[in-house]
C-alpha cells in the first residue's frame, strides 16, 4: 500500500479498520502490522474475494491530496490464501498453516497486479488469477468516484441505481456511466464464478 502519499494516515486507517471490524476482532482475526500491512483471517473462504474487492474499492475512493484529480492517491496489494490453519496463535500475525503460508507466497509475486490467489488447486488458481489480472487493468485505474459506487454495491448488492442516485446526489444516468466506466459488472462477474467455482472445491 503506497500510504505514504496521504500526509494524514487516519484518511484511510480509519475506514479501513471500520471495515476490517465488521469481519471479526482484532488482534484474532485482523490486525494492522507494520502501519499499512494488514493481515484478515476469514472462515468462509468464497467471500475472501468479495472482502478483498470491498478493501480496492475503500482504499481507491480516498480522495487524493490534490482535489483536481479523479484518481485514488494509494492502491493496496492483496494476496488471498486459501487452506488449512493448524496452529492458532492470540494474534492473526501469529497463527500459522497452509493458508497462510499460501498467502505469504502470492504476495511476494505480486508484481505487475494487485490481486491474487493461492490455494490447493493449481488449475483454480490458474483461472481466477488470470481473471484477477485482466479485471486489474481497469480496477487499477478506478477514479474515486468509480471506486465510491463499488463500494456501495459490493456492500448491499440488492440496491438499485436509483436509491444510489438518491444517495450520491446524481441522476441515475449518471450512476449507470460510473458503474459502466468501472466495468462493475465483469467485477460481479469474476466475484460469482470465484465463489461458485471454490464451493464445489472446498
Amino acid at each position: 500500500m503506497a500510504s505514504r502519499k496521504i500526509t494524514d494516515p487516519e484518511k484511510w486507517l480509519t475506514p479501513l479498520k471500520r471495515l476490517l471490524a465488521q469481519w471479526g476482532n482484532t488482534p484474532e482475526q485482523w490486525e494492522l502490522v507494520w502501519g499499512d500491512f494488514f493481515q484478515l483471517e476469514i472462515d468462509s473462504p468464497e467471500t475472501a474475494l468479495h472482502k478483498a474487492l470491498m478493501i480496492k474499492a475503500l482504499i481507491k475512493k480516498i480522495n487524493p491530496s490534490d482535489d483536481r484529480k479523479k484518481s485514488a492517491a494509494i492502491d493496496v496489494r492483496i494476496a488471498i490464501g486459501i487452506g488449512e490453519k493448524t496452529y492458532d496463535g492470540q494474534r492473526v500475525s501469529e497463527s500459522n498453516g497452509p493458508a497462510f503460508i499460501h498467502a505469504g507466497d502470492k504476495f511476494d509475486t505480486l508484481k505487475n497486479t494487485t490481486l491474487g490467489i493461492k490455494s490447493p488447486w493449481p488449475d483454480f488458481d490458474d483461472e481466477i488469477n488470470l481473471y484477477l489480472t485482466l479485471a486489474g487493468l481497469f480496477m487499477d485505474r478506478w477514479s474515486v468516484s468509480a471506486a465510491e459506487l463499488l463500494s456501495i454495491v459490493l456492500a448491499e448488492q440488492s440496491i438499485t441505481q436509483q436509491e444510489i442516485g438518491a444517495l450520491l446526489e446524481i441522476k441515475q444516468s449518471a450512476v449507470s456511466g460510473r458503474w459502466n466506466r468501472a466495468n462493475g459488472d465483469e467485477v460481479l462477474k469474476i466475484e460469482q464464478v470465484f465463489s461458485t467455482k471454490l464451493k464445489q472445491l472446498v
